[in-house]
């Protein structure tokens, strides 16, 4: 079946830190956590070693030194499960938007045949609950415009909720990935795509937070717009890789 583990990065998550925790670990397939916090400063890195006493074989933290984006989180937690020997490395949010039942809808498209498997909020209809409606339309149509410029097949292209198998991480060249933010997601899915993996779209329902604060800013816009013409462009040059 391989080892199979899940990465969720924080900041400032204590809200909700041991809720999300408790419910991967209540799953029937079984998940290891990797939590990769930037330094929170509310305490959610010791809320985390509190919990390993409690599952010391399966809950493990990374701790940055201070706040450095969601894609340099996210390459840390890669290389960590590279070089533990993980087969199916997941990144999933920490608030709840993510349901982490549906892990193993991921894991289940992976196993019959998906090397990246995305839990979508497009693939059919629009399932977002609880985000206005200038929110959903900035996300939808950041996706219609991916769609335009890189050419990829994918609805939710800036989806965070997604599995991948080992050997996608392993061609993909961590060290080359460019952006930080939200342009993060459409780049990892990109690399995946001009190595011609097979990814996959599980539909999904998207639920916005309840507790804590969003991390989503004003500047995803210029960085959507510019960073996926910036990525064809390095594609075009054969400078991606």
């Amino acid at each position: 079946m391989g080892k199979r583990v899940v990465i969720i990065p924080t900041f400032n998550e204590i809200e909700n830190i041991e809720s999300i925790i408790n419910a991967v670990f209540l799953l029937q397939t079984p998940f290891d956590v990797l939590i990769v916090d930037d330094n929170s400063p509310d305490g959610t890195a010791l809320k985390v070693k509190e919990l390993q006493a409690q599952y010391n074989d399966k809950l493990f933290i990374e701790v940055r030194q201070k706040k450095a984006g969601l894609g340099t989180a996210y390459v840390h937690g890669f290389k960590w499960a590279l070089a533990n020997k993980y087969d199916y490395i997941f990144e999933m949010d920490a608030d709840f938007s993510h349901n982490p039942n549906d892990l193993e809808k991921l894991y289940q498209a992976c196993l019959e045949g998906a090397d990246v498997a995305i839990g979508s909020r497009y693939s059919k209809g629009v399932n977002v609950v609880n985000w206005p409606l200038s929110r959903v339309l900035l996300s939808y149509f950041a996706s219609v415009y991916v769609r335009l410029i890189t050419g990829m097949k994918i609805a939710d292209a800036t989806a965070g909720f997604i599995c991948y198998k080992r050997n996608v991480l392993e061609i993909i060249n961590l060290d080359k990935v460019k952006f930080i933010g939200y342009a993060f997601q459409i780049e990892m899915k990109y690399r995946a795509f001009v190595k011609k993996f097979k990814i996959v779209e599980v539909p999904i329902i998207f639920t916005d937070r309840t507790k804590g604060q969003s991390k989503m800013s004003g500047s995803i816009i210029n960085e959507v717009v510019f960073g996926v013409i910036l990525l064809w462009i390095r594609k075009l040059f054969n400078k991606l890789y």
